[in-house]
């Protein structure tokens, strides 16, 4: 799915779902942060990131390794 596409569904979303939740229940806190301070949105979609997907996440047992050493994992 193209990012801008993402985007407008993520805003689509906020602007119906979300505001509709928060108006019941609001949020704990206006924003949210690391221990180190960096901001921490709601969720993350690929229109938030330019990632290689190959490069940087790859497969499970192949290099780089983020999705661990075992296939399975």
């Amino acid at each position: 799915m193209p990012e801008d596409k993402v985007s407008q569904l993520k805003e689509e979303w906020e602007a119906t779902l979300l505001a509709n939740a928060l108006s019941r229940v609001p949020e704990r806190q206006p924003a949210f942060q690391t221990e180190s301070g960096i901001p921490v949105e709601r969720f993350y979609t690929p229109a938030d990131v330019e990632t290689d997907y190959l490069c940087d996440l790859g497969f499970p047992s192949q290099p780089p390794f983020t999705r661990g050493d075992q296939p399975t994992m």
